[in-house]
C-alpha cells in the first residue's frame, strides 16, 4: 500500500523523530522517536501522563510539536489538523468519546464526511464493519442511550469507516469486555497482515499489549525508556519499565487482568492486605425494593435491594449495561424512583433531588469523570472545592487565600501531580484527575462512598494508589460500594460481591466463596 503524494512504499509508514512538546513548564514529549511499519501492531505503554496521548495527538494533527519531524511513507509532512491527517490516511480512535448524543449511530459515523449523504449506504457499511470486527451495534440507536461499551464500538466503527492505512488506537478497550477486546484485536491482526496497515495501540494494559502487538515502546515522563519485540517481553519487566520501580502483584493483576501471576511468590510486606476492618452490625445504607424505568418503560433497575455497613466494601459486578450505571446515578441524586426507597443512617432520602444524597452523607466517584466528575476548563482548586465552596467563603464570598490554602493541603494529602492549585484540570493526567475527584469526595467526610469504575483508564501506579485509598477508606469506617467491570479489582477489594444482570441482583457471594468462574456464570445468567 502506498501513501499520498508520491510516497515510498518501501519506507516505514510513520517515522517520528525528536518530537518535543511543552505545555508551559511541563514537557509532555521530550525528543521522542517512533517508527511504525506496515503489517505490524506497535504497542505504546506508559503511565498516565507519560506522553503517549500527546505523541499520538501530534501524529493526528491535534497538537503541533515544538520540535521534531514527521515522515509519512517516507515523505516529510506537517500535519496541522485532523483533516490533513485523514488526507494522509491516518485515523484515530480516541480514549474519550467525541460523539453527538442526540444523533443516531449511523449519523455519528457519517458526521463530517463530504459529499451527498447516503443513509442506506452508511447503514450497510456500519453493519459490515460491525460483523467483520465483532462490534455488534444497531445503526439506528440514539448514541445518548448507549452504554459506555457500545459508545466505544461506535468510535471504532467511525474510524474504520474511513479505511485509514495508519490506525491509532488510544486505550480502545477501556470500556469493552475481555471477549470484545479479544475479538477486536484478533480480527485487527488479520486485517493488518492482509492489507499492510500500520497500527499503534496506546495502552496501559500489559496483558492486552503482550497478546495484540508485534513490538512495544515504553514511555516514562515524556521520554522513550525502552523498545523491544513483543516476543522478548514479559509483564513484570514491562511494568517495572513503565513506573521505574517494582509494583505489587495485586496491582499488576488489577491493572492488567493477568490471570497467571503467582500470587504467593515474592510477596513483600507492603503488598499484604491490611488488618481486617471492623464492620458495623447495622447498615449505613439500605436500598429497598427499588425500581427505575427509562425511556419507553424499560426497566433499568428492577426490584433492587441491598445494604451496606460501615467499614465494608461491597462490590457490584456485571456485564456493562445491566443497571450498574443507573445504580450509581440513583446514589448521585440523578434519577427518581418508580418504586422503593433509599435509606441512609435510618433516614429516607428523596431521590432525583439535586444534592439530597450528598447532604445525607453519600459521596460518589462517577463512572465517567469527564462527563460528571470534573470540569476540565476549571482549575484544580475550583474542582476540589466546587461541591462545598462555602467551606472557604467569608460572608458568602469565596476567600481566594483560604481557597488556595485548602487546595494546597488537599493536593499534598492526595499527592496530586500538578503545577499548583491554579493549574487547569485538563493539564493533569487521567490518574491525577481521578485523585482530584477522590480528594473532593472524601473531604466531605461521607458515611458512604460510591466508587463507580474508579480505576478505568488508569495505569498500574494510579490503580495501586486508588485501590489502597479505597481500602483505607473502609478501614476508616466508611461504607464503600464498588461498582466495577474489572473482576480482578472486585475480587481483590470486596468483602461481599453482588452480581447484576438485566437490572436485577442475581447473586451474592462472600469474598471467600467468589472466583472468576463463579462470577462469570452469574454474570451470564447461569446459576453458580
Amino acid at each position: 500500500m502506498t501513501g499520498a503524494g508520491g510516497s515510498d512504499p518501501s519506507a516505514p509508514a510513520v517515522q517520528l523523530t525528536g518530537i518535543t512538546k511543552r505545555f508551559g513548564g511541563i514537557v509532555a514529549c521530550d525528543q521522542v522517536d517512533l517508527t511504525l511499519h506496515r503489517g505490524r501492531v506497535h504497542g505504546i505503554l506508559g503511565e498516565n501522563g507519560a506522553g503517549k496521548s500527546t505523541l499520538m495527538k501530534v501524529l493526528i494533527g491535534l497538537v503541533l510539536p515544538d520540535a521534531g519531524s514527521i515522515l509519512i511513507d517516507g515523505q516529510p509532512r506537517t500535519i496541522h489538523d485532523p483533516l490533513a491527517a485523514a488526507a494522509l490516511g491516518i485515523g484515530m480512535v480516541h480514549q474519550h468519546f467525541s460523539l453527538v448524543d442526540q444523533l443516531s449511530v449511523w449519523e455519528n459515523v457519517a458526521l463530517g464526511e463530504a459529499g451527498k449523504l447516503d443513509s442506506s449506504g452508511v447503514r450497510r457499511r456500519v453493519a459490515a464493519i460491525s460483523e467483520q470486527y465483532g462490534l455488534d451495534i444497531d445503526p439506528d440507536a440514539r448514541v445518548g442511550t448507549l452504554t459506555a461499551g457500545l459508545r466505544q464500538r461506535v468510535e471504532i466503527i467511525k474510524c474504520l469507516r474511513r479505511d485509514p492505512h495508519i490506525l491509532v488506537f488510544d486505550e480502545p478497550t477501556s470500556v469493552l469486555t475481555p471477549e470484545e477486546s479479544e475479538q477486536l484485536f484478533s480480527t485487527l491482526r488479520e486485517v493488518v497482515a492482509a492489507e499492510g496497515r500500520a497500527v499503534v495501540l496506546v495502552s496501559h494494559k500489559l496483558d492486552e499489549v503482550l497478546h495484540a502487538t508485534d513490538e512495544i515502546t515504553i514511555m516514562r515522563q515524556g521520554r522513550v525508556v525502552d523498545h523491544r519485540p513483543t516476543h522478548e517481553a514479559d509483564a513484570r519487566s514491562l511494568a517495572r519499565a513503565m513506573v521505574g520501580r517494582e509494583v505489587s502483584l495485586r496491582s499488576e493483576r488489577a491493572a492488567f487482568g493477568i490471570a497467571d501471576v503467582d500470587e504467593t511468590a515474592d510477596v513483600r510486606p507492603e503488598d499484604r492486605l491490611p488488618v481486617e476492618t471492623v464492620i458495623s452490625d447495622e447498615p449505613v445504607l439500605r436500598i429497598e425494593g427499588v425500581s427505575v424505568r427509562g425511556r419507553g418503560g424499560a426497566r433499568l433497575l428492577d426490584d433492587i435491594s441491598l445494604d451496606l455497613r460501615a467499614g465494608e466494601i461491597v462490590g457490584v459486578a456485571g456485564v456493562e449495561g445491566n443497571g450498574q450505571r443507573t445504580l450509581g446515578d440513583l446514589l448521585s441524586s440523578l434519577v427518581p424512583l418508580n418504586a422503593g426507597r433509599v435509606v441512609v443512617n435510618d433516614a429516607e432520602v428523596p431521590t432525583g433531588s439535586p444534592g439530597a444524597m450528598a447532604k445525607a452523607g453519600v459521596a460518589v466517584i462517577p463512572e465517567d469523570r469527564h462527563d460528571s466528575g470534573v470540569v476540565l476548563d476549571m482549575t484544580v482548586a475550583e474542582n476540589l472545592l466546587m461541591v462545598d465552596p462555602y467551606r472557604v467563603a467569608r460572608h458568602g464570598v469565596m476567600d481566594k487565600g483560604r481557597a488556595t490554602e485548602t487546595a494546597e493541603q488537599m493536593i499534598s494529602e492526595f499527592d496530586i501531580g500538578c503545577s499548583g492549585p491554579d493549574a487547569p484540570l485538563w493539564s493533569l493526567s487521567g490518574g491525577n484527575q481521578q485523585r482530584v475527584v477522590l480528594a473532593r469526595e472524601l473531604a466531605a467526610e461521607p458515611d458512604v462512598l460510591v466508587a463507580a469504575q474508579p480505576t478505568r483508564g488508569l495505569d498500574v501506579g494510579a490503580i495501586e494508589y486508588m485501590t489502597d485509598r479505597l481500602r483505607q477508606t473502609a478501614v476508616d469506617g466508611v461504607a464503600v460500594l464498588l461498582i466495577s467491570s474489572e473482576l480482578e479489582e472486585i475480587l481483590e477489594l470486596a468483602d461481599r460481591i453482588l452480581v447484576m444482570s438485566r437490572g436485577r441482583i442475581v447473586g451474592e457471594l462472600s469474598h471467600d466463596d467468589a472466583n472468576l468462574e463463579t462470577l462469570g456464570l452469574l454474570m451470564g445468567g447461569s446459576e453458580a
